[in-house]
C-alpha cells in the first residue's frame, strides 16, 4: 500500500516525537513492503512565527489532499501565559478539525502490565481495564458563539449540538461497542443542561438500533469518580466535547503516564492521529519525552487502513520495550534512555524480532540499524 501523510510535527516534543513515529512507520514499510510519503507542514506556534497564522492555507490543502495526517503537538508558553492573546496556536487545531470535518476523537484506555505499578492507582483498581472514549470533536463550547461586553467584565461561550452532530458520533460508538463488550456509557449532564437533555435523547434512539448493545448513562462529575474508583465498569464511554477532553486526559492515571495515550480523529474522509499530550516546552530538545504515544498514533493509522497486522507489530515493539525498561523517564525515574533511544528499539524490533536473542532485562543494548 502507498498512503501519503501530511506530517505536522508543530511546537515544543512534537518534532522529536513525530520522528520516532516516522521511524515505526518507515520499519513496517521495509518489512510489509508499503510506501509512506510524507509532506511536512507547519502548524501551531512555530506557523503563527512564521507566516502570523496558526494553520496556513498551505498547510490546509495539504491536508485535504493527503490520506491521513500525522500531528505531533501544539502550544507555547508566550501564548499560554497571555489572555490577551488575539492569535493562538490552539485555533490552527480547531479549524483544522473543522475543515477536515474530524467530528470524532477516539482514545484507547488500557494499562500494560509491566506499569500497572506506574499508575498512582492501586493495582487492583486498573488491571483489566479496557475502555475507549468516543469524544465528539466540532461541536459544543469549544466552537459556540463567544461574547464579551465593552468592559470585557461579563463574557459567555455558547454550547450548542445539533441532532446530526450527535447522530454521527453515536453510530460510530455502537459500532465499535458491537465488536468489543457490547456497552455504550453515554457521558453528559442531562439534568442541567439542555445540550445534554437532546444527547439523551438522540443516544436514546439510535441504541434502538443496535439492541445487543447495552446502554447507561453516568452524569459526568459521577463519571469522572468512577473512572478512578473503578475503570473496568467501561467499555465505550461516548461524551459531548468539553467532556471528553477533560475525561480522557483524567484517565491518562490509568496507564502512568500521559504519554502513552495515543487518539484518531475521524471523519467521513479524513483523518488524523496524535497523541494526547501537549507540547511540554520545557522537555524540548532534551531527549527526554516519551514518544511512545506518537508511535501508537502511527499504529492507529495503520488500522484505519485495515493494516492490522501491521499495526500489530507496532503493539508487540511497544509491549517489548515496555518489557525490557526501554522507557523514558516518566516511566521510570533512573532510565538511562532518552526520546530517540525509545524509538530506535521499537524501530529495531518490526525490523528484526531475532535481535531481541541479544537483549535481557539486565542489560539492554540499542541496536544500530535505524530507519529515519
Amino acid at each position: 500500500m502507498n498512503l501519503k501523510i501530511a506530517v505536522l510535527a508543530g511546537d515544543g516534543i512534537g518534532p522529536e516525537v513525530i520522528l520516532q513515529a516516522k521511524k515505526a512507520l518507515n520499519a513496517i514499510g521495509e518489512v510489509f513492503d508499503h510506501e509512506f510519503v510524507y509532506e511536512d507542514a507547519l502548524m501551531g506556534a512555530i506557523a503563527i512565527e512564521k507566516t502570523g497564522n496558526p494553520l496556513p492555507e498551505q498547510t490546509l490543502n495539504l491536508c485535504l489532499n493527503t490520506d491521513a495526517v500525522l500531528f505531533g503537538a501544539i502550544g507555547d508558553p508566550k501564548y499560554d501565559n497571555d489572555p490577551e492573546a488575539k492569535v493562538r496556536p490552539e485555533q490552527g487545531l480547531l479549524r483544522l478539525r473543522k475543515e477536515l470535518g474530524l467530528f470524532a476523537n477516539i482514545r484507547p484506555i488500557k494499562p500494560y502490565k509491566g506499569l500497572l505499578d506506574s499508575s498512582p492507582l492501586k493495582k487492583e483498581i486498573i488491571e483489566g481495564a479496557d475502555f475507549t472514549i468516543f469524544r465528539e470533536l466540532t461541536g459544543g463550547i469549544y466552537f459556540g458563539e463567544k461574547k464579551t461586553n465593552e468592559a470585557g467584565t461579563v463574557v459567555s461561550d455558547l454550547c450548542e449540538y445539533s441532532e446530526e452532530e450527535i447522530s454521527r458520533i453515536t453510530h460510530m460508538a455502537f459500532k465499535t461497542a458491537q465488536n468489543r463488550r457490547k456497552k455504550v456509557t453515554l457521558v453528559d449532564k442531562a439534568n442541567v443542561l439542555e445540550t445534554s437533555r437532546l444527547w439523551r435523547r438522540v443516544v436514546k434512539t439510535i441504541s434502538q438500533s443496535y439492541p445487543d448493545v447495552e446502554l447507561d448513562f453516568l452524569f459526568v462529575d459521577n463519571a469522572a469518580m468512577q473512572i478512578i474508583l473503578n475503570p473496568r465498569q467501561f467499555d465505550v464511554i461516548l461524551t459531548e466535547n468539553l467532556f471528553g477532553d477533560i475525561l480522557s486526559d483524567e484517565s491518562s492515571v490509568i496507564t502512568g503516564s500521559i504519554g502513552l495515550l495515543a487518539s484518531a480523529s475521524l471523519g467521513t474522509t479524513n483523518a488524523l492521529f496524535e497523541p494526547i499530550h501537549g507540547s511540554y516546552p520545557q522537555a524540548t530538545g532534551k531527549n527526554i519525552a516519551n514518544p511512545i504515544a506518537s508511535i501508537l498514533s502511527a499504529a492507529m493509522l495503520l488500522e484505519h487502513f485495515n493494516l492490522h497486522k501491521e499495526a500489530k507489530k507496532v503493539y508487540e515493539a511497544v509491549e517489548k520495550a515496555i518489557e525490557y525498561n526501554v522507557v523514558t523517564i516518566d516511566l521510570k525515574s533512573d532510565s538511562k534512555y532518552g526520546t530517540s533511544d525509545v524509538g530506535d528499539f521499537i524501530s529495531n524490533y518490526i525490523l528484526d524480532k531475532d535481535d531481541l536473542m541479544y537483549f535481557n532485562n539486565a542489560n539492554v543494548h540499542i541496536g544500530q540499524s535505524t530507519i529515519v
